[in-house]
């Protein structure tokens, strides 16, 4: 008996040793290739961490908020910013826990990035500006600008989360995916595994873009570095995102919202009629704009396509 419990603790340690090990490797080779180069930019002191931001361009502000999920970062936008920023002074954020910024052990909530929205705004731009949003971004987005309408002069939101998704809350068996997220070597293990070269390519092939053939092997790697930086730390805002502290419900904000929103909705998206729809009805003040051979991500995809539509709106 003893023997048997003997082995089964060295077999443990062993099994540790080794998935501890493959963290260290994931992270140690993760951010080789270098495509995020941080030089590139500024980091804004924030109260709950450094906040990687660059600044491009002349004419009116125009914030550009990429989706929030731990493989994104401001990359998100690279094929659009060059042509933005020959009409506007462009800039760019990587959102607390994802890309460049710092990925902190706290529990990140949509009134976290309420607030961080409105500090960058206020300290780093220091004027009222434009906002471009993408997918889930639009939740705090919209409640920041509500709460100060002093932020903003008009929101565009690239692929909106339904207004039905942004409504669910947390429950008992989300809070355990989120502590065992958060777990040393175990939770960084599966974190690693979810955000793997792997499931980010099959991502992008199956519900982030319409043509997989146009996913290149570069953009894969700059999602992939972006996960990895801070030695996965990300996990932190995943395990956040599980447990669904980062929604929140922006009914009654849109129905009193005073700054305009706009929507670019991608027609291969699912329920995409449906989803811009719902904002209309919400409010009424909306206008809706339909991209076409494109779904999640359509500033990547048809980036052309989405700088007409930006300029159209801005004007």
């Amino acid at each position: 008996m003893k023997k048997n419990i003997k082995h089964f603790f060295l077999l443990t340690a062993l099994a540790a040793g080794t998935i501890h090990f493959v963290n260290r490797f994931i992270n140690m080779t993760a951010d080789i290739k270098n495509i995020l180069k941080a030089e590139n930019g500024n980091f804004y002191d924030w109260k709950n961490g450094q906040i990687y931001y660059t600044k491009r361009g002349s004419g009116s502000p125009l914030l550009l908020i990429h989706d929030l999920n731990p493989v994104s970062s401001s990359y998100e936008w690279c094929k659009v910013i060059r042509k933005l920023e020959k009409k506007h002074t462009v800039y760019t954020l990587d959102l607390l826990g994802c890309g460049r910024s710092a990925k902190p052990y706290l529990t990140y909530t949509n009134y976290l990035y309420v607030q961080l929205v409105t500090d960058f705004i206020q300290n780093v731009i220091g004027e009222k500006t434009d906002i471009i949003a993408s997918n889930e971004s639009i939740s705090f987005v919209t409640l920041a600008c509500n709460m100060n309408k002093d932020l903003a002069n008009s929101i565009i939101a690239i692929n909106p989360t339904s207004l039905k998704e942004l409504h669910i809350t947390t429950d008992k068996y989300a809070s355990v995916k989120k502590t065992l997220l958060e777990l040393p070597v175990i939770g960084t293990f599966l974190y690693n595994i979810k955000v793997s070269n792997t499931n980010i390519t099959k991502y992008f092939r199956e519900e982030y873009y319409a043509r997989p053939q146009l996913v290149s092997s570069k953009l894969i790697d700059a999602y992939y570095e972006a996960a990895h930086m801070n030695f996965s730390h990300g996990k932190y805002l995943m395990a956040s995102m599980e447990a669904n502290y980062t929604k929140n419900s922006i009914e009654h904000a849109l129905k009193k919202l005073e700054t305009p929103i706009y929507v670019i909705e991608s027609r291969n998206m699912k329920d995409a009629i449906a989803i811009a729809d719902s904002y209309k009805k919400t409010n009424s003040g909306n206008e809706i704009v339909y991209l076409s051979n494109c779904k999640k991500y359509p500033q990547l995809e048809v980036a052309d396509k989405v700088v007409e539509a930006i300029d159209m709106f801005l004007k």
